[in-house]
């Protein structure tokens, strides 16, 4: 992300958190007030992030109307003040943090945020929105329910693209520069010798492959692009990119372009198509010298495949930041597996990631409340 787009995007949360924290006094008002206005820079937040605007308001839905209650994920409650903001974007909304609700209240939502499992979308009969919190969907979009009800779903892709990209760059730099070898050498409280250690490798004039050229991996392409990696990706909804994207392939030829990578990223939703992609197959189609990097869902890569590229040699190493299954287990032999780096799923836990995150959650709840064209509608079907 260029310092102007990153300053613009600045600007437009300061402006638009602060709007909202203007509005907390009214919706404690005795008496109920209107949906506050979009503020003026949500369209520069909407811009700035490239986010997807709906075709058509909301309220043109059948089963739309004025939320009266609306269940709150519980890892939501206590986040940075979040509740009295949603309060003010919907004074006349009754929130209930789902670990207090009653059978009544689950009964009687109208919607959910960060709320998609089985039991509630049974005893929901009104529900018609879910506004999931984060870009990854399929735990919601795998709910049975939910494929056959068909209500609005929304998450928040794109939000969080610049900071997990930051993430992945960090990882392909500390593998290739060998970081995690060096650690375990200052653990041990001594350098091997000179002749012994271990050549360092400049990105500069590598190419990187990146599965997924969404939100996510559009920004690792704009990071590895100026750090002078040759970037080519692969996309489901055809073979249009950036500029700084060489090359543009169709899911099919993911492991054709992988023989020419140096790194490869993985930036992939879960379909069913995408489960499992990265497997023992795949990574046979990689150099010997070839990185692999993971921000994308942990089933789409094979644990134990993975486990015997890196222990076999066939690839160089791994950065992770997502695993399958997650948590990983204490006796996985994936922890013991050489030229590995594991984070714990936090590639997004900047305050950057959380205030972008927040300010277009409460975007999306103002305009479904005020039955305007929302922002980053899933398409159930596909996944994404």
């Amino acid at each position: 992300m260029s310092p102007r787009i990153r300053l613009s995007l600045w600007a437009a949360l300061l402006t638009l958190l602060a709007a909202q924290v203007q509005a907390v006094p009214a919706a404690a008002a005795d008496s109920p007030a209107a949906p506050p206005a979009a503020p003026a820079s949500a369209a520069q937040l909407i811009e700035s992030l490239g986010l997807h605007v709906a075709p058509a308001p909301v309220r043109e839905r059948k089963d739309w109307h004025p939320p009266r209650v609306i269940l709150v994920g519980s890892f939501l409650q206590d986040l940075h003040g979040l509740l009295p903001r949603l309060a003010a974007a919907a004074p006349a909304v009754r929130f209930v943090a789902i670990d207090k609700a009653t059978p009544r209240d689950i009964a009687a939502a109208d919607a959910t945020i960060g709320v998609c499992s089985a039991e509630v979308l049974k005893a929901a009969e009104h529900l018609a929105w879910i506004q999931w919190p984060a870009a990854g969907v399929d735990r919601c979009v795998q709910q049975p329910l939910l494929r056959e009800r068909a209500p609005l779903l929304t998450n928040l892709q794109r939000t969080m693209g610049a900071s997990i990209a930051e993430h992945v760059i960090a990882l392909m730099l500390a593998l290739s520069r060998h970081f995690d070898e060096f650690y375990l050498q200052q653990q041990q409280g001594h350098w091997e010798a000179y002749e012994s250690a271990p050549e360092l490798e400049d990105v500069a004039g590598k190419t990187v492959l990146i599965a997924g050229l969404g939100g996510i991996g559009t920004e690792v392409a704009r990071r590895a692009h100026a750090l002078g990696l040759r970037v080519v990706a692969t996309r489901a909804s055809g073979r249009e990119g950036p500029d700084f994207v060489s090359y543009v392939g169709l899911p099919d030829e993911l492991p054709k372009l992988a023989k020419e990578a140096d790194f490869v990223v993985n930036c992939l939703p879960l379909t069913p198509e995408t489960t499992g992609i990265f497997n023992k197959e795949f990574f046979a189609t990689m150099k010997h010298s070839a990185y692999f990097i993971s921000v994308g869902r942990g089933r789409s890569t094979v644990t134990a495949d993975l486990t015997a590229a890196l222990t076999k040699g066939t690839i160089a190493g791994a950065g992770l930041d997502v695993v399958d299954p997650e948590p990983l287990p204490a006796d996985s032999s994936l922890w013991h597996a050489p030229h590995l780096i594991i984070t714990p799923h936090v590639s997004a836990n900047t305050a950057v990631a959380e205030q972008t995150r927040d300010a277009v959650l409460i975007e999306n709840l103002r305009r479904y409340v005020a039955g305007e064209p929302m922002l980053s509608v899933v398409d159930i079907t596909r996944g994404y």
